[in-house]
């Protein structure tokens, strides 16, 4: 079944196009990578697909559940709704809160009490905030921070920060989940328990993910499609195999990255 459809998505900011008529199926399930070199146009696409930039024109259609609809232009906190979450390429944690309460604020929208219950903390409200704090815990727990539950979360080292961004997406419970970049600043070791914990997490959660990495090992050894942006126009899409022999890619990357992945 396919969950996201792309069609011909297209945006220009004044006389740069920065996405020009690119087109993408993503099939349940699947973990697939959208690469390219810098400039190529892949946050522009992150961005288009969770609402922070409108299309200058195109489709973007979700499928959840059998429940398909068009979200092209929603704002960011509808498309959540709907069932896409994302990480960031820049880090954007609440700094100053614990890791426990990052997680536990992104869990908030699937709550299940009206305000009445919470302004005066009756019995579905406790059940509720302890079904939050419970579920956030096993979260952090997942991407081995629940150690660290009540340090800030400026104070944790990079690597976790990173690990403590994917643990807030999860917790807004969503079908299809963009990662941008999630290996960025991460030493091998780090990359490599990343590595594990993208598939466990796409297994245990029942996701479909699409992945930004400009790490070429990562990207060849875990997805198994990829999508190449150049100038802001799809040049390949395919296998891992497919697109390391492809001559379009091989110049986009000035060859050697690919070809040595």
């Amino acid at each position: 079944m396919t969950i996201l459809q792309v069609e011909k998505l297209t945006k220009s900011f004044g006389g740069l196009t920065a996405v020009s008529n690119f087109n993408m199926g993503l099939r349940k399930g699947e973990l697939v990578g959208l690469i390219g070199p810098n400039g190529a146009g892949k946050t522009t696409v992150f961005n288009l697909l969770t609402g922070i930039y409108a299309p200058t024109s195109g489709r973007i259609r979700l499928n959840i559940n059998g429940q398909e609809k068009e979200i092209q232009g929603l704002k960011p906190n509808a498309i959540c709704n709907a069932g896409i979450a994302r990480t960031f390429q820049n880090i954007r944690l609440f700094r100053e809160l614990t890791v426990l309460d990052n997680v536990c604020i992104a869990m908030h929208q699937n709550m299940n009490y009206g305000l009445f219950s919470g302004l005066f903390h009756l019995p579905s409200y406790k059940r509720e905030e302890k079904r939050l704090i419970e579920e956030s815990y096993e979260l952090l727990r997942i991407m081995k921070l629940d150690h660290k539950a009540y340090e800030l979360a400026k104070n944790l080292p990079y690597g976790e920060q990173r690990h403590l961004e994917i643990a807030r997406a999860l917790a807004t419970q969503p079908s299809l989940l963009l990662l941008d970049e999630p290996a960025a600043g991460m030493n091998p070791a780090e990359t490599t328990q990343l590595t594990d914990i993208i598939h466990w997490i796409r297994e245990q959660f029942n996701l479909t993910i699409l992945l930004i990495e400009h790490d070429m090992s990562l990207v060849m050894r875990i997805c198994k499609r990829i999508f190449v942006l150049d100038h802001g126009l799809l040049i390949a899409e395919g296998a891992p195999e497919e697109v390391r022999s492809n001559k379009q890619v091989i110049k986009a990357y000035l060859g050697e990255e690919i070809n040595n992945a």
